[in-house]
């Protein structure tokens, strides 16, 4: 079966050395990365990404990014923006630390109390957002400080005014327009490999690989999978003429 990578939430740290929010940013997206949404997120190096590390550009890309800036002048959340389109959602420690009414921390290679508790609340506001990310939709659960829930509910999913650089294929699936995440990359993929739309078995694989990135309700499978194989018949045909 072809598979694309199942989807994550890439994280950019700042990782600034000048203050001691930056060693924040780097030691949240880590606590996040090993411990807290272990598996659902990987972490792109920032310098890397800026000096031209194509890899993680185009990670960037095709899937959604959050990026932590320590301070105002958001380093990572321009430079994703500049190479690979405007993140997913960004965060800013200095503006976490300010709405929780914390004290500035201190110490850039060893924080000091403050600066810890600055690490925990930056951690769990990216939680929040990455699992506001990954599932697609608002949820119920209960989140603190005040200021996570209100990340989480300001992100965009799914649209393709979200910035992640996910194409978005627009359907009418059921007499309402449905939005599908990286059909002509499915395709393309598919295709490739000598998957035929005519052909049970490749249409089974397209559902398989769609299901990756999308959420398809079970009561209107059948309904989705006749628009999507449909699509696949069109793009096959736009391939022949090529």
């Amino acid at each position: 079966m072809v598979r694309l990578p199942g989807r994550k939430v890439g994280i950019i740290a700042c990782s600034g050395e000048e203050l001691a929010e930056g060693t924040v940013t780097r030691l949240a997206a880590l606590k996040v990365l090993h411990e807290l949404r272990r598996g659902r997120t990987v972490t792109i190096c920032l310098p890397l990404f800026l000096a031209g590390g194509e890899g993680d550009r185009a990670f960037a890309r095709f899937h959604p990014t959050v990026t932590v800036d320590g301070c105002d002048l958001r380093c990572a959340a321009r430079g994703t923006e500049l190479y690979s389109g405007k993140p997913t959602a960004s965060l800013v420690v200095s503006d976490l630390i300010a709405e929780a009414g914390l004290p500035r921390p201190e110490g850039r290679r060893q924080l000091n109390d403050a600066g810890r508790t600055a690490v925990n609340l930056t951690a769990e506001a990216l939680a929040q957002v990455v699992d506001h990310v990954l599932a697609g939709k608002d949820d119920d659960r209960d989140t603190t400080p005040e200021r996570v829930a209100a990340i989480a509910d300001s992100v965009p999913v799914g649209t393709c005014s979200c910035g992640s650089g996910i194409p978005v294929t627009r359907v009418t699936i059921g007499g309402r327009q449905v939005e599908l995440l990286a059909l002509p990359l499915i395709f393309s993929e598919l295709h490739n490999a000598g998957a035929r739309p005519d052909d049970r078995d490749s249409l089974q694989k397209l559902m398989e690989t769609v299901k990756i990135y999308n959420e398809v309700p079970r009561e209107a499978e059948r309904a989705y999978q006749e628009v999507i194989a449909r699509e696949f018949r069109e793009f096959c045909r736009r391939e022949s003429l090529r």
